[in-house]
């Protein structure tokens, strides 16, 4: 079973590959604006099935944001360690206090 620090290795693995040999490295080519976009198409896709209730699908469609989301900050250069940094900033803060503070 491959865990989310195992894909966010495999994706900065893939950085140095050639566009041709590996989608995630074709995606980074294309710069972040492009991962961007493909983070969001898959963020729809996920919403839709989670709106229509077939479980199978929204688990497949959840699986691609996850690795959608890590392409987008891999372009970034975003660790996955920097967004559990800022979760665990978080840890134990009302979430209604925590959005209040941003503002």
């Amino acid at each position: 079973m491959t865990t989310l620090h195992d894909l966010a290795a495999t994706i900065e693995a893939r950085r140095t590959a050639v566009a041709d040999s590996s989608w995630t490295a074709t995606l980074l080519a294309k710069g972040p604006e492009k991962c961007a976009e493909k983070f969001g198409e898959e963020a729809v896709e996920a919403i839709i099935e989670a709106v229509r209730g077939d479980r199978a699908k929204l688990v497949a469609e959840a699986a691609d944001v996850l690795y959608h989301l890590l392409v987008m900050l891999a372009a970034r250069d975003v660790t996955l360690a920097d967004v559990e940094a800022e979760l665990a900033r978080r840890e134990g803060r009302s979430g209604l206090a925590e959005k209040a503070g941003r503002g």
